[in-house]
């Protein structure tokens, strides 16, 4: 590892670990007794998710290293999934130089601000508004693309446009038909095969009370608009490999788009089956802050990460419901007609 490297790394660790070295924090935050409860919420735990066995860090490395693509679902915000991505990213790298970090937190059409930062071009800040960061970069992503900016590692923007996705939402994927020919050729074409299984568990997770045919359409375009992200995804992550060859993909994405192997892990699966996929899904600890009942939740990833659960938000349901209705309203607006 370069030494810009290094030290980025440890100056993001030290602050949360307090330890003297990199390899102090591998060899302290490793040590993943899966019965001790966790004590912060930077801890995790991991387990090999077939057989229930502990996995240390750099064991885990040594396991993923030969994957093709490791995907690490995510709580988004949530810094135990944040450190662990960036000790992963480091501890892999140190195996496998070759790699490329893609990111749902990144639309494909902001690649361009993206890779002028990347270049050294613009500023942070800039950036931030250019790419159109999420809220949460800095405290969550900043280290991983510090990290790949002080090896010289190539950052993919992957996700499908804010606003493609939003219209595809409200009007089903004929939307796509409205884009220009230079837009329409970045994305995916339809249709999208996704799965039964996805479809139901997007649906369940979504429909809430909506029972009305008008619900169901808009469940059903919404599922549209999910698969278009997935999709989208998938096809950057294969583009990366075609351009990289030879090298590993770490990917970072919300978990449901990859926790049991559904959403943008199946969307690649089906387009190129015989690459070696690695998911790891994270759970959240029971009320003692250790593993909970796996039964039914093995299948969620090939290797499961024990997280504390985040503070309740709200515990006044009228105030959520208003926090929730002042983020719609201040959602920028959006206009879905073809573009001339």
């Amino acid at each position: 590892m370069t030494k810009p490297g290094h030290y980025l790394l440890c100056s993001v660790l030290l602050a949360f670990a307090g330890c003297s070295s990199l390899d102090a924090i591998h060899r302290e935050g490793a040590r993943h007794d899966a019965s001790r409860p966790l004590q912060t919420l930077y801890e995790t735990r991991i387990i090999e998710a077939a057989t229930g066995t502990p996995q240390t860090l750099p064991a885990l490395a040594e396991t993923l290293v030969e994957a093709d693509v490791v995907v690490i679902g995510e709580y988004h915000g949530h810094p135990g999934a944040h450190l662990l991505q960036s000790q992963i990213q480091q501890a892999l790298y140190q195996r496998r130089p070759d790699q490329i970090l893609t990111l749902e937190q990144f639309a494909i059409d902001r690649q361009p601000a993206l890779d002028r930062y990347l270049a050294g071009e613009t500023g942070e800040r800039e950036m931030i508004e250019e790419a159109a960061a999420w809220a949460n970069y800095q405290a969550s992503y900043r280290p991983l693309v510090e990290f790949a900016i002080a090896n010289d590692l190539p950052v993919i923007a992957t996700n499908a446009p804010r606003e493609v996705v939003r219209c595809v939402g409200r009007q089903g994927t004929g939307y796509l038909d409205t884009l220009t020919p230079d837009v329409r050729a970045t994305l995916p074409k339809p249709p999208f095969p996704g799965s039964t299984a996805y479809r139901d568990k997007f649906l369940a997770t979504m429909a809430g009370g909506s029972h009305g045919s008008r619900d169901q359409s808009r469940l059903m375009n919404s599922y549209q608009a999910q698969l278009l992200r997935d999709y989208t995804m998938a096809s950057r992550i294969l583009v990366a490999l075609e351009q990289h060859p030879g090298a590993q993909i770490l990917h970072l994405t919300g978990t449901f788009h990859s926790e049991d192997h559904l959403g943008t892990v199946q969307a690649i699966q089906q387009q190129a089956p015989d690459l070696d996929v690695v998911v790891l899904s994270p759970i959240f600890s029971d009320s003692e802050g250790a593993f909970p009942d796996l039964a039914g939740q093995r299948d969620r990833g090939d290797f499961l990460y024990l997280l504390s659960p985040l503070p309740v938000q709200f515990r006044d349901a009228q105030r959520q419901l208003r926090d929730l209705q002042r983020r719609f309203a201040d959602a920028p607006p959006i206009d879905c007609q073809p573009e001339p």
